[in-house]
């Protein structure tokens, strides 16, 4: 059934009139944000199978222009149209964090803020966070993304922008999409370097956790010897 055929109290826009954006389905949100059909499918036919494709709401964060190639009616405009809608979220979600003045002085809060950056991710993200001298946030960068086994991470790019953004402390967090928390011989000589750097520029790092699958590895917790 298209859209113009539904009585118009069902159509997802004036549902989200009637009863409120928050209180529609998935499916509209997506069908509004598609737009139209084609020929031979109504936008929520287009909607349902896009839900269908990635199982689980949540993986629309992770999707790429190629994600839905083999559905018809979605082509790279509206692809990339959904991208957006997306990103525009995570970057509302993130200004709403700093709007709460969250003070970065335990891994715990680290992890707890910042932990669905890497959810769902198949390769290595390397992130930075750039902090003023009272651990308040300054910037929240990725700077690498690797393979699903390395991440090449270049000191000079970490130094770079904590210059840029006059911060005072660098905290580093990356993932291991295996799940397994545990440092590998790349991570501890990284941040061995990293650490000895910092103190030359005398910009701290004053963290580097691993993220895996519920559950963190802080080398300030377990290592904290490396920091003095």
């Amino acid at each position: 059934m298209r859209i113009k055929d539904l009585p118009i109290e069902e159509r997802p826009r004036e549902r989200v009139k009637k009863i409120g954006i928050q209180n529609i389905s998935n499916e509209e949100l997506l069908a509004i944000i598609i737009k139209t059909g084609t020929k031979d499918k109504s936008v929520k036919e287009i909607a349902c199978e896009v839900l269908k494709k990635i199982k689980s709401v949540n993986n629309l964060s992770n999707i790429t222009i190629n994600t839905f190639s083999d559905i018809k009616g979605l082509g790279d405009v509206k692809t990339i149209e959904i991208m957006a809608s997306i990103e525009l979220g995570k970057r509302i979600f993130l200004e709403k964090n700093n709007e709460i003045d969250i003070t970065y002085n335990s891994p715990d809060i680290i992890y707890e803020n910042n932990k669905y950056l890497f959810q769902g991710k198949k390769q290595e993200y390397f992130y930075c966070l750039y902090l003023d001298n009272k651990n308040k946030l300054i910037e929240r960068k990725l700077l690498f993304m690797g393979t699903i086994n390395r991440s090449i991470v270049h000191p000079r790019e970490i130094f770079k922008e904590a210059y840029l953004t006059s911060a005072s402390k660098i905290i580093c967090m990356h993932n291991h999409p295996s799940g397994d928390i545990r440092p590998s011989i790349e991570d501890d000589y990284l941040t061995n370097s990293l650490i000895k750097i910092g103190k030359i520029q005398g910009i701290n790092i004053t963290d580097h956790i691993i993220i895996g699958d519920d559950s963190y590895y802080s080398y300030y917790d377990n290592q904290r010897d490396l920091f003095i």
